[in-house]
């Protein structure tokens, strides 16, 4: 009868579950679809200026014809290489960074100061230096778009190694384990979920950093576009691009959050 009591209320917790999940799709879609017909109809009767904002059905017939003719796929295969190789730098940059500083108390309080004035720092500012170091090329864009997200990686999985309970560590030692095996074995599975969940933050910033490499210096990209729609005063031009990437980002977030769900089913 227990089992059967338990079983029940798991049946309905689930059921529970799935309901709360389409009530927020729901508002989700509801709220998106909103937002479009909206804009349309501003558009159409001049409650916004059409030339700066455009109109959805403007922006369809724009990507129609571009994705038609291949033309802005070249552009978006750059941009989207670009982003995810500034991501996957970034991330494992900061994470091998943060371990080398957790290797030392000595040289991460050395470190401490800059770190902090570096992530003070805004890095689309160094855009230039990075630009006249490598050159314009896909190089300057890629360092952009890792640069941006290297030093707060560092800064977050570093303070979740402080974190991990010395207990850990203590009895590791008891056995005779060295600093490096009480990392290997204690420190890093312990802030896994960290690193992790820290992935999501990087999505975002990698696209920052490569659309602001673009505007400075690439010949193609969705960045470049955004650029040239300005040049020619091709609103519509310019609001596709926002729109693919903001499509594109979203794609980038939601296969990231099923990485980590992944992941820490299988660490914890």
């Amino acid at each position: 009868m227990n089992d059967k009591s338990e079983t029940y209320h798991y049946e309905q917790f689930q059921k529970n579950v799935k309901r709360e999940k389409r009530i927020v799709l729901f508002w989700q879609l509801l709220l998106f679809i909103s937002f479009i017909s909206l804009w349309e109809i501003a558009s159409r009767f001049y409650i916004i200026d059409p030339l700066l904002f455009s109109s959805p059905t403007r922006i369809f017939r724009l990507l129609n014809d571009k994705f038609s003719d291949g033309t802005i796929i070249a552009h978006l295969q750059v941009t989207l290489f670009e982003t995810i190789l500034g991501f996957i730098i970034g991330t494992l940059a900061g994470i091998i960074i943060a371990s080398v500083l957790w290797s030392s108390l000595r040289f991460s309080k050395i470190m401490d100061p800059y770190l902090v004035v570096m992530n003070a720092m805004p890095k689309v500012a160094l855009g230039p230096i990075i630009i006249v170091a490598f050159g314009p090329n896909y190089l300057s864009i890629i360092t952009m778009g890792a640069i941006v997200s290297v030093i707060i990686t560092t800064l977050v999985v570093y303070s979740a190694f402080k974190e991990v309970d010395p207990n850990y560590e203590k009895v590791l030692k008891s056995f005779g384990a060295t600093r490096w095996q009480c990392f290997k074995e204690a420190v890093f599975p312990a802030t896994l979920p960290t690193m992790i969940s820290t992935l999501k933050v990087n999505v975002g910033l990698a696209w920052v950093g490569v659309i602001v490499g673009e505007f400075l210096v690439s010949s193609e990209g969705l960045g470049y576009l955004i650029i040239y729609g300005f040049q020619v005063f091709d609103f519509t031009l310019v609001m596709s691009s926002l729109l693919l990437i903001a499509i594109f980002a979203a794609i980038m977030y939601k296969v990231v959050e099923k990485l980590e769900r992944v992941l820490i089913k299988h660490t914890v």
